[in-house]
């Protein structure tokens, strides 16, 4: 991997710039998005600055897909969306992680699309954060 930045192994200005690290898991980093469009919008990244998943050895991988679902399985049981959307890129930050974002129909907002990465409409108080980190770590 090249020696530029990176907003997840860094955990500085970069990361809050659009989250908040929550909690460590056995191989990786849970991050609250600050944008909450979806309410309990969060990313999962890997403890190893891989860029793609085929980088990782198969114990390595098997434990980064177990960190999302028991993510996956909090959020549920936190939130109760109708869908969970996964969503893994990194065309330009090179550091293997998953969006996990619910999707409520009541809502309505890019119910039955793709999510938008940032669409720049939800921003909580530190409060709000707050309640939402614990609300989901209560239940990893």
């Amino acid at each position: 991997m090249s020696n530029e930045a990176c907003a997840y192994c860094d955990e500085g200005a970069a990361l809050d710039a659009f989250g908040i690290k929550i909690y460590e898991l056995p191989a990786s980093k849970l991050v609250l998005f600050k944008e909450q469009s979806h309410k309990g919008r969060v990313i999962v990244a890997s403890k190893h600055h891989v860029s793609e998943i085929v980088e990782l050895s198969e114990a390595d991988r098997n434990a980064f897909f177990a960190d999302v679902d028991r993510v996956a399985k909090a959020l549920h049981a936190t939130f109760h969306p109708d869908k969970v959307n996964y969503g893994a890129y990194g065309d330009t930050g090179h550091h293997l992680h998953f969006h996990l974002v619910p999707k409520y129909k009541d809502d309505e907002f890019e119910w039955g699309g793709t999510f938008a990465m940032n669409p720049d409409r939800v921003h909580l108080s530190d409060a709000e954060y707050d309640e939402l980190a614990k609300a989901i770590v209560a239940n990893l």
